[in-house]
């Protein structure tokens, strides 16, 4: 092998500098010969031409980023105009590129036939969902009507009206760098709702409402935040895949932000989509990942299986309930006795059942046999009589068939299983002999050893 090349450790010192230095001294310099050096004139010059041009490279990098040219003012100014904020977590975002703008790649869980099937569930007399617009003008309303005596929310001043909507103007090409202070702000605002609505959300770019959604997660209570998501960030979703058939990379990255609240997550994203009637398998599939990629605490996670299990059934409801019962928590028997009462309710409807429905059965079978009572069995026994599929039905009833009943031991399981074993060939007239040998543990006595014959010299 050859040998190793020696690099020099200050490329910009002088050749006769580098003369200097002893090739042998390997030891660190003692503190006597720790003397600063003066650097050269020409060597200060190239230190100098180095640094300039580095500061070119970065400079040409954040003009990359920023292709507009946008420039935020730092300083506060005359009313009517913004101050952004300095918070390097938010500062640091510099956007979602186009290379990944949609989110997508679940084709495959989508069938034309199977979609069709769920529309059979959905509610024909649905209403379009509410917005945050549809709020502000309810509450409008109100206060034209308050009676005598009740004190109205303060009015908003014709500057802080002209701030918002500048936020909102920002807001619709927003796609990377700061964002205005005034709207990190809203959070600790009474009235945050109003302020909300003058900045127009449905017209935000997909890079502020992902920004938003990080801004108010964080510091806004869980009751508030909820209101957020119902009204302003499950609408905007919602349009985006009916609008595209996918969803915009950023939304999908502020859904997931959303789960940052787990309760508000549940009562103002997936219920009110279930509650809707009117989610279709493709929205199904595109936010339930979110629930597969995302941890949500066990206890979040039992009471939305409650919470789905008791509501008016809708075709996709399913499908989130696999998914929830795919994280394999262990639920309470409240919750199991539920989603047991929730399957049942179907014994008797006369509509074909969609694949779904009898996935989740299947999957609810496989990770909660042994919880079940043995009524509870025997209903379920009941009820794929009544509903069955050509391919799922076997599992299911082969899971059951092979599982104990709650409060039962492992142990009693096996107990089951052997006597089963023994009566299937005792029925069929084979001796049974085998298996009490092999259970019989024999006793043996070392001081009674029967005489072993030998063989004569």
């Amino acid at each position: 092998m050859g040998k190793k090349r020696n690099l020099n450790p200050e490329p910009f010192l002088s050749d006769d500098t580098n003369k200097s230095v002893s090739k042998k001294r390997t030891k660190p310099a003692k503190q006597h010969q720790r003397e600063e050096n003066v650097l050269s004139a020409g060597m200060s010059s190239k230190i100098l031409k180095e640094a300039l041009i580095q500061q070119k490279e970065i400079q040409e990098e954040t003009d990359a980023e920023n292709p507009n040219n946008i420039v935020f003012s730092e300083e506060r100014v005359n009313q009517g105009k913004l101050d952004y904020d300095d918070d390097d977590d938010v500062d640091n975002f510099a956007g979602f590129s186009d290379n990944y703008s949609q989110f997508g790649g679940y084709e495959d869980e989508i069938n034309e036939d199977e979609e069709k099937l769920l529309e059979a569930f959905f509610s024909k007399d649905a209403r379009p969902q509410r917005t945050l617009a549809d709020i502000i003008v309810e509450k409008i309303k109100e206060k034209d009507q308050m009676p005598a005596g009740v004190q109205p929310l303060p009015k908003l001043d014709d500057s802080v009206i002209e701030i918002y909507k500048s936020v909102g103007e920002i807001f619709k090409k927003y796609t990377s760098g700061k964002l205005p202070l005034a709207f990190k702000s809203i959070p600790a605002k009474q009235h945050w709702e109003e302020l909300l609505y003058l900045t127009e959300p449905e017209k935000w770019s997909p890079n502020a409402v992902y920004q938003a959604t990080r801004i108010l997660a964080s510091n806004m209570s869980s009751k508030k935040v909820e209101r957020f998501y119902k009204f302003v960030l499950l609408p905007r979703i919602r349009l985006d895949i009916r609008k595209n058939k996918k969803l915009h990379f950023a939304l999908y990255q502020a859904l997931k932000k959303a789960v940052y609240k787990p309760a508000a997550f549940n009562k103002g994203i997936l219920f009110p989509l279930c509650e809707s009637r009117t989610c279709n398998l493709r929205e199904a599939v595109i936010i339930g990942s979110v629930l597969q990629k995302v941890s949500i605490p066990p206890l979040h996670s039992s009471l939305a299986l409650m919470k789905l299990a008791e509501m008016e059934y809708a075709g996709t409801t399913s499908y989130f309930i696999k998914l929830l019962v795919e994280k394999k928590y262990a639920l309470p028997y409240r919750v199991i006795d539920a989603m047991v009462a929730h399957f049942m309710r179907f014994c008797e409807d006369s509509r074909e059942m969609p694949v779904i429905w009898h996935q989740s059965l299947l999957a609810f079978m496989q990770r909660y046999k042994h919880e079940l009572t043995k009524e509870q069995k025997d209903d379920v026994n009941y009820l794929v009589k009544k509903q069955r599929h050509k391919m799922v039905t076997p599992e299911i009833l082969r899971e059951l068939n092979h599982s104990r009943n709650r409060g039962e031991k492992e142990d009693d399981l096996m107990f089951v299983t052997v006597n089963s074993f023994y009566n299937f060939y005792f029925l069929n007239s084979v001796s049974p002999s085998p298996i009490s040998v092999i259970n019989k543990t024999i006793d043996e006595d070392r001081f009674d050893i029967p005489d072993v014959p030998m063989e004569e010299d």
